[in-house]
């Protein structure tokens, strides 16, 4: 499972000396950990790749915002940390494989409009989630209802 394996790639960092590898995945642990507390349960592979997918976001968000700032420096750490966390998303799909799955769910929706949007992005989650940046996905959505 991708938890233990979370935990194996801790334990080697500790024991190769890599600090910034080894805060990276310490931080998404303790993400982890936090959304077992909120669910009370065990998380599923599915919820591990949704906070690891959060992690990603915001610490993208971090490095746009230091880069705006003019710190580089701190930037380019949330950049590899971003490297260390997309080890363990699954493959990410190409724009024109995401684009096929957006006109197959707008056409096997029956989607006619915007108004429509919600069914269609219900339809495109569950196949697309993990594997693609959900923001480009609404944005290729939003495109074939407009278009």
């Amino acid at each position: 499972m991708l938890t233990e394996q979370i935990t194996d790639e801790m334990k080697q960092a500790m024991k190769a000396g890599d600090k910034l590898r080894l805060g990276a995945i310490r931080m998404l642990r303790a993400a982890l950990k936090d959304k077992e507390i909120e669910l009370g349960s065990a998380l599923s592979e599915e919820d591990v790749i949704a906070v690891v997918g959060r992690m990603i976001k915001q610490r993208k968000d971090a490095a746009n915002q230091y880069s705006e700032a003019g710190r580089d420096d701190l930037a380019a750490k949330e950049l590899e940390e971003v490297r260390v966390y997309e080890a363990y998303m699954p493959a990410q799909l190409s724009g024109e494989e995401v684009r096929v799955i957006v006109c197959e769910a707008v056409a096997s929706s029956g989607a006619e409009g915007m108004r429509d949007m919600g069914k269609v992005m219900g339809v495109i989650r569950p196949k697309l989630q993990g594997k693609a940046d959900m923001g480009m996905v609404s944005a290729l959505v939003k495109q074939q209802l407009q278009g």
